[in-house]
């Protein structure tokens, strides 16, 4: 039977501080690149040996700037990566000239270890133990391969007896620690009884895989697990697997070695290309321009400013030097509106932005009362904050004033309609779909207050919304704004009249 770890998967708020981590500071190498094979929104990097070899696997799905999580008993808590014995000192050295969070050197179950902790609080032990690498990295103490995982748990005994199902068997304790090695490496077991539970989010780990050594043997284990809640098998293109809860709520998984990441890169190559899941191939350009991107050391970044309003970039290959800031609909995301505005503009930067107020747990860019009645003092407080994020991130980022677009979508569209008439001279050039009038005392501004400013509406003929809308053109046509107003024969909802008449207006 194979056994140890496959792979180690944990959540990341901050892809760039990740990829500065793992491949930067530890040296690991990015293997592989994907939208996530549950939800293709979701970036997941996979970072190994030179090869991405099982049992060297650590990888992140990447909800950038999404809610923390908390590491309590039911979750996997900590991995442990081995080095060279005799580069505990160099590591130390390391971390600290780094600034790296740092505790030790101390010994666990003989071994010397340095506890490390990742820009999201992941705590990531390096363990000097005499481990060889299948596939080495370039850098002579460089992680090896994976030493293990610490589990908390309010049910020790019965993770014990669960783990044993996959090659584990129990080694030595220390303390609260149940120590279960497999021939390649070690699960540690702290009782977490009396502990708060765990809650997944960033900076967490959301659950460790075992190696299987073939299809067969997960199919096998399937059916031993036929009583608990293990799932179907799940083809994750490089390996298959199943997931399965143990008695305690850790999420484990079961995973093959094979067919490996050399599937669609050669070795040479690996970690360069984002691919989409097969099930998402229709959407890869869609999702090239909605996941997050990253540099890895040594090539040329954008540096991202802490800036008041949550916000993505995305910078096409060949930049034109324009930029469009994009505000999504109510319940969208600053990167909603990104495949459309790529396609209206396909040498733009884009640059979204997410709403502060919220909703019932949704985004929104104001309160509101009803379906049509609006939050003034709101509306006003927020479309002045957000005027000021544009003054802030032309300065930081360097963009281009004078080329600066904007786009937005329904609620965004409302505030932005609220902003060309609170704050004239923000806005120059505007698209606003299904954009309404939401101040009920406009600003008794001047007729050339928008002098120069160029706006297109698209409304839809079947959007019940759509009466609120000449208000707004009106007002600002009266302020000076050049407006292009046009029905289409849609209803609230997006559609290809939306891309095909903006792509005209702005040609």
């Amino acid at each position: 039977m194979t056994t140890g770890i496959h792979h180690v998967t944990g959540i990341t708020r901050r892809v760039q501080a990740n990829v500065d981590f793992y491949a930067g500071f530890l040296g690991l190498r990015l293997v592989k690149r994907t939208g996530g094979f549950e939800d293709a929104e979701q970036l997941h990097l996979f970072y190994g040996d030179k090869l991405g070899s099982p049992g060297s696997l650590i990888t992140f799905l990447v909800w950038e700037d999404g809610a923390p999580g908390r590491v309590g008993h039911g979750q996997v808590a900590e991995i442990a990566l081995s080095v060279p014995p005799d580069s505990i000192g160099d590591w130390l050295t390391r971390a600290m000239t780094a600034r790296i969070p740092v505790e030790g050197p101390s010994r666990e179950f003989g071994e010397t270890v340095l506890r490390l902790k990742d820009p999201d609080g992941v705590i990531v032990k390096l363990v000097g133990v005499d481990a060889p690498a299948t596939a080495p990295l370039p850098d002579p103490i460089a992680p090896t391969r994976l030493r293990g995982v610490t589990l908390f748990t309010e049910d020790a005994a019965g993770t014990r007896d669960f783990l044993g199902q996959f090659g584990y068997r129990a080694e030595a304790a220390s303390g609260a620690v149940q120590r279960m090695v497999s021939d390649r490496d070690a699960v540690d077991i702290r009782d977490a009884s009396g502990y708060f539970p765990g809650i997944p989010g960033t900076g967490t780990l959301d659950h460790v895989a075992f190696r299987a050594a073939s299809v067969d043997e997960v199919r096998a284990r399937r059916l031993a697990l036929k009583d608990t809640d293990v799932t179907s098998v799940h083809d994750r293109k490089y390996f298959l697997s199943l997931y399965v809860r143990d008695p305690a709520g850790i999420l484990l998984e079961y995973a093959t070695d094979a067919p490996g990441f050399t599937l669609d890169e050669t070795s040479e190559e690996l970690g360069r290309t984002l691919f989409a899941p097969p099930h998402d191939a229709a959407r890869a350009e869609d999702l090239r321009v909605m996941l997050p991107q990253f540099a890895l050391p040594g090539e040329e970044r954008m540096p991202m400013r802490d800036l008041h309003f949550t916000h993505r970039f995305h910078r096409p290959e060949n930049p034109d030097g324009s930029t469009i800031i994009l505000l999504h609909g109510t319940g969208g995301n600053e990167t909603d509106l990104m495949p459309l505005a790529h396609r209206i503009a396909p040498n733009a930067t884009l640059l979204g932005v997410r709403g502060r107020s919220t909703e019932e747990g949704i985004n929104r860019w104001f309160r509101r009362y009803d379906a049509v009645t609006y939050d003034q003092a709101d509306i006003r407080s927020e479309a002045e904050a957000f005027t000021a994020f544009v003054e802030d991130a032309t300065r930081a980022y360097g963009l281009d004033p004078d080329r600066i677009g904007f786009l937005g979508y329904s609620n965004g569209a409302n505030l932005l309609g609220a902003i060309l008439q609170l704050h004239p001279d923000a806005v120059r050039k505007a698209i606003l779909l299904r954009g309404i009038q939401v101040l009920e005392a406009p600003p008794a501004s001047t007729a050339e207050a928008l002098q120069g400013a160029k706006v297109l509406m698209l409304n839809g003929a079947r959007d019940p919304f759509a009466r609120m809308a000449p208000a707004l053109e009106q007002q600002l046509s009266r302020l000076g704004a050049e407006v292009d107003s046009q029905t289409l024969p849609v209803g609230h909802e997006l559609a290809a009249d939306d891309l095909q008449a903006s792509k005209d207006w702005l040609a």
